[in-house]
């Protein structure tokens, strides 16, 4: 299943902090029309209901594993009726030393054999321009 070399490409985000009184890390990160809040993690002081950019870069690991799996599927004409994930990253303090996918996979109609699922994660990863963007393992383990 060849796919095509990508062209060079710009990917901009709006990362906005202004002074706020109770949390002093909190910003907004803009991304196309949506707005996230943001802060830092909580053992840091930051306010646990609003994302980290631990977390954004953990998401930003299995959205792009999982946009390959949906496309690699689509072009075998398999159907994906739901495909959730729960990435987990860990830090060493300083840096990410591993980051896990754990995608689950439904299937719509007849699944495919565990043979196939494997190989659609395994060239899931192999096309996810940030897993092969970082300094960190990030190991693929479906459920």
């Amino acid at each position: 299943m060849p796919v095509a070399p990508a062209e060079p490409s710009t990917h901009v985000a709006e990362v906005e902090w202004r002074p706020s009184g109770d949390d002093i890390r909190a910003h907004r990160v803009r991304l196309s029309d949506q707005e996230l809040e943001g802060s830092c993690q909580p053992s840091l002081g930051g306010d646990e209901a609003k994302a980290d950019p631990e977390q954004l870069f953990v998401s930003a690991l299995a959205t792009c594993h999982m946009l390959w799996f949906l496309d690699l599927a689509r072009r075998r004409e398999l159907r994906v009726a739901a495909y959730r994930d729960t990435p987990e990253g860990t830090m060493d303090g300083e840096c990410f030393t591993r980051v896990v996918l754990r995608p689950s996979v439904e299937w719509g109609g007849d699944a495919p054999t565990a043979e196939v699922i494997e190989r659609l994660h395994a060239r899931a990863h192999e096309l996810c321009f940030i897993a092969r963007s970082v300094a960190c393992p990030v190991d693929v383990e479906p459920r």
